[in-house]
């Protein structure tokens, strides 16, 4: 009988992971009793994804807000900093608000509106139509902002992100201005020093900023890229795709992720003779339609993945070869001609980009849609799954 199942995501329960632990070898452990416990084989192009929050942990890369706040103020010394573009998160930013802040003596804060970068709202798209506001060219002040939109809540936290950070910063010490923008070059009318917090977007700041007269920029991607008084850093991204750990720390995002793949993999092949796939991931690359928010805050949805996971899908849509190509045939002759022209296609390995029997397949990286994959079923709670197995991925109609 034909094999019915295609992919299968599997949420593989660990140990609680502390610093100083083995986390290759807890992940080997953790799969294979995963397998003997639930009655499926490793088999090859299976892939293992371990979320970065467990490999930093392992890692024991984290950084206390004074040492933020000594990189912070080694970079800029005594100088008004605008802090411009950060996202709305008491997770993902305000530790690192706060680092910042107390690094400097005063702060303008300068916010994205009508949503930060990864879709949090600040304020209601009709009500800004409404009260005439275009944000592409408007500058609000903070009284301003209280004017028009009042106090508005996060739908999601309950949070009013304006009065929250603002705290954060007077809180740390310092004084802060807050103004609303999405032109970069708006900061420079009140320092010519800017700590830019956006994500994605980060590089083009940076290079608008020092186009038009800034003196002193740096990214939060600059930020403890070294060590500083003993901590944590992240040498790529900084302080991107950290998150909160206590209410003076954060967990940075993990290092030399590389090496922990490659070792998973080569002991998962001496141990059942497989080439299974492995990826460190973090944030999924996915939009809540409701919330509006983009789910990725972190740099990248993976820092290290083995070969076999380069590249994207070079997938045909099943529904076009039936509706088209094949329309004339059904029951097993259809089967068998589309399976012959995936057998070809896959023969052949060609690439498909472009042709009409790819239109509406994926053109995104693996690693971003694998990573998805392995957010969705690991989730951001107490599931307790900081491993996922994933079966049939690449497989497809033929196999």
């Amino acid at each position: 009988m034909d094999r019915m199942v295609g992919t299968v995501s599997r949420g593989v329960r660990a140990p609680i992971i502390r610093e100083g632990d083995n986390i290759a070898d807890i992940v080997v452990d953790s799969v294979l009793n995963a397998a003997k416990s639930e009655g499926f084989d490793v088999r090859d192009k299976d892939v293992v994804a371990v979320t970065e929050a467990v490999v930093a942990r392992a890692q024991g890369n984290y950084a206390h807000v004074d040492q933020i706040a000594k990189d912070v103020h080694d970079k800029f010394g005594d100088e008004t900093v605008g802090i411009i573009f950060p996202i709305l998160s008491r997770n993902r930013f305000s530790i690192c608000l706060k680092g910042m802040a107390r690094g400097l003596k005063k702060v303008v804060l300068m916010l994205s509106y009508p949503s930060d970068e990864v879709g949090n709202h600040l304020i209601d798209l009709d009500v800004m139509d409404e009260k005439g506001i275009n944000p592409w060219s408007d500058v609000l002040t903070e009284e301003q902002y209280r004017e028009c939109f009042g106090y508005e809540k996060h739908v999601f936290t309950g949070v009013d992100y304006v009065d929250y950070y603002k705290s954060v910063i007077e809180e740390a010490g310092a004084e802060v201005e807050i103004i609303f923008a999405n032109n970069p070059k708006v900061i420079l009318d009140y320092t010519k020093n800017v700590l830019t917090c956006d994500i994605h977007t980060r590089q083009r700041t940076k290079r608008i900023l020092k186009a038009n007269g800034a003196e002193k920029v740096y990214g939060m991607d600059e930020i403890l890229t070294a060590s500083v008084d003993g901590s944590g850093y992240n040498d790529r991204y900084g302080l991107l795709g950290s998150n909160k750990a206590t209410e003076e720390s954060v967990k940075l995002f993990p290092i030399n992720c590389g090496e922990v793949v490659e070792n998973i993999q080569k002991q998962l092949k001496e141990k059942t003779g497989k080439d299974v796939e492995v990826m460190v991931y973090g944030d999924g690359a996915f939009k809540d339609p409701v919330g509006k928010i983009w789910e990725l805050a972190d740099p990248v949805v993976s820092p290290a993945y083995t070969k076999g996971l380069e590249g994207t899908p070079n997938e045909v849509k099943l529904k076009y070869l039936a509706d088209n190509d094949f329309a004339d045939l059904s029951g097993d002759a259809l089967k068998e001609a589309i399976t012959e022209y995936i057998k070809d296609k896959d023969e052949k390995a060609a690439s498909l980009v472009g042709s009409m029997v790819t239109q509406g397949t994926t053109p995104r990286r693996l690693t971003d849609l694998i990573g998805s994959l392995a957010d969705l079923t690991s989730g951001s709670g107490d599931k307790g799954t900081p491993i996922i197995y994933i079966q049939g991925y690449f497989d497809n109609y033929t196999k």
